[in-house]
């Protein structure tokens, strides 16, 4: 199966360059290039792209809102924001408004191709480092958790909430298999489950969960 890509960006040079890696994989296609925002929320309307690949800043209609207004499509596009800022409000941001991945332009082809596919999978791409720098952002209070009451938690077994509390420290499936005891299947299972009755998409936003309804609290390791 092809995976088609939108290509967003405001630099043609760039734009030509991301859909020559992409046209250049097998499995890979380029399905249209946006110059801003506003161009690729519509062009998504009528492409359906599996994957956008989307820029941050831009003139008009920027990255972080197009981002919004496309993972609030139904059926939802999955976005990989991929940016030349390091500025943690951006990550952040592109997370809290829905985007499954994040890189840097400077990564090489090989992490692009492999970004994509893994975003198209279905899975969320967030280098260890950006996972933590979430984690850590909680915990000294640059990011305020909101702290607000959802039912949605009140549809997890007591063995799924603490797998997303273990998940909320920032830890792997293998490393949550060992700290509850439990197997590895076992807690990707738990995962799995968790993510469909609070109607998340993956990891970063399982995180962002927990912190903002109080199931994880800031310093907790």
């Amino acid at each position: 199966m092809t995976v088609r890509v939108l290509v967003v960006d405001d630099q043609a040079v760039v734009r030509a360059g991301f859909a020559a890696v992409i046209d250049g994989e097998p499995d890979l296609a380029v399905a249209g290039q946006a110059a801003d925002g506003g161009e690729a929320v519509e062009l998504a309307r009528t492409s359906r792209p599996d994957v956008v690949l989307m820029d941050i800043r831009m003139p008009g209609t920027d990255g972080l809102t197009a981002t919004r207004l496309l993972t609030e499509m139904d059926p939802p596009v999955r976005v990989l924001v991929l940016t030349t800022y390091r500025r943690d409000e951006y990550v952040f941001t592109a997370l809290r408004g829905g985007a499954s991945g994040f890189l840097l332009k400077d990564c090489d082809p090989q992490e692009l191709v492999d970004a994509i596919r893994t975003v198209a999978a279905g899975e969320a791409l967030l280098a260890p480092e950006i996972t933590r720098r979430l984690i850590d952002a909680f915990a000294t209070g640059a990011i305020a958790p909101r702290a607000r009451p959802d039912g949605r938690l009140d549809a997890l077994t007591g063995r799924e909430r603490d797998v997303l509390r273990e998940v909320a420290r920032g830890l792997s499936n293998t490393e949550i298999a060992a700290s509850l005891g439990i197997g590895r299947a076992t807690v990707k299972s738990h995962m799995n489950a968790l993510l469909t009755k609070l109607s998340l998409r993956d990891r970063a936003q399982a995180i962002i969960f927990a912190y903002e309804v109080g199931l994880a609290s800031p310093g907790e390791r």
